[in-house]
């Protein structure tokens, strides 16, 4: 059995930046990953997926994003960056590895994938907020012939059948996925709660800039601000125009959230209903840690307990959590500050470097 000073699971850009911090402070360890490549969960996400935030902002730690620093960088040049910053630092990455257990051993963690098992003094966890798509229990009253997608699985229309397309969920992806397919057909979008506009770019800068010039991305979640924003929805990036525009036009009709499916009849919040022909559901993911056998680290809901990743159980760390620390927690650019703070708290673990 192979043994580690630092298991981490999941080869995003949390685990990867935690692997820069590892390879830096000269520790054996070891990054798995169940994708078949890096990169590989941003390659599934559907076609025109672009980030909100500037390749100057998106910088994983040691190596800038390439390309136009103010331009906005697709899904695929996202998972391209990925792979190549892996290479760049020859970052020890185990693909095609799923971990089915973790679990506490004498003073490490034994991590067991299929018939293999690793010993590691400290684990982190680093497999981001994008674990398991979540869809309400009323999509199996849906008829059969009604074709259901996840944002998870959704790429483009050609999936859909011809007809109108119902869309659940109030997000930025939902918003964005209603705004593209209205330019060809009926679309319904059924939200929760109104959401704020924002444009994408202004003044020529993207609105992201502004948000790192004002400091809004980096209010910690410990203070009254923060706080505040971490309980807001996001507000929707761009593709005001053409949702204002759609609307008028009657091409895209916005409802209540869906309270019932009905065989073809989709019931709404507010009332009314619609013909349910094709359904996404951009309604979330949830965390799943039903591998994580280690007692009091989740809470009665399954989700993480820690102050900025770090455990009650010595050694155990999250990393790559929505609000892990501050609003930029889970962004690319982001992501690097919150490993580095943890690479602090593994060497004080392993005697080597105090805490400050």
């Amino acid at each position: 059995m192979n043994a580690y000073d630092v298991l981490v699971i999941g080869a995003g850009q949390a685990g990867l930046a935690m692997g820069y911090y590892l390879r830096q402070a000269r520790l054996r360890f070891l990054i798995v990953d169940q994708c078949e490549r890096v990169g590989d969960r941003w390659r599934q996400r559907y076609d025109t997926l672009v980030l909100f935030t500037p390749r100057s902002l998106s910088d994983l730690p040691g190596l800038p994003f390439p390309g136009d620093r103010d331009g906005l960088p697709g899904k695929n040049d996202v998972a391209d960056y990925l792979e190549r910053y892996a290479a760049h630092f020859s970052l020890p990455i185990r693909t095609k590895t799923p971990v089915s257990s973790v679990e506490k051993y004498g003073d490490g963690f034994l991590v067991t994938s299929g018939q293999e098992q690793w010993f590691a003094r400290q684990v982190v966890i680093a497999t981001g907020p994008f674990q398991s798509p979540w869809i309400p229990e009323i999509h199996r009253d849906a008829a059969p012939d009604v074709v259901q997608l996840h944002t998870d699985a959704y790429k483009n229309e050609h999936q859909l059948r011809p007809g109108p397309v119902l869309v659940v969920g109030d997000g930025n992806s939902g918003v964005q996925i209603a705004v593209e397919l209205a330019a060809s057909r009926p679309v319904v979008l059924s939200i929760g709660r109104q959401r704020s506009f924002l444009p994408q770019r202004l003044l020529g800068k993207p609105i992201f800039w502004y948000f790192k010039l004002s400091g809004l991305l980096s209010i910690p979640v410990t203070t009254l601000p923060g706080q505040w924003l971490s309980r807001q929805p996001d507000p929707i990036i761009g593709c005001k125009r053409q949702f204002q525009y759609l609307k008028q036009q009657g091409r895209l009709r916005v409802t209540g959230r869906t309270i019932r499916l009905s065989g073809n009849t989709a019931t709404f919040s507010d009332g009314s209903q619609a013909e349910a022909v094709n359904i996404i559901w951009a309604t979330g993911f949830r965390c799943t840690y039903d591998w994580l056998h280690v007692p009091g680290v989740l809470d009665a809901n399954g989700r993480p307990i820690h102050r900025r990743g770090v455990t009650p159980t010595a050694g155990l760390y999250f990393l790559g959590l929505p609000w892990q620390y501050r609003r930029s927690s889970a962004l690319l650019g982001g992501v690097g500050e919150d490993a580095r703070y943890l690479l602090r708290h593994i060497l004080h673990t392993s005697g080597r470097h105090p805490v400050t």
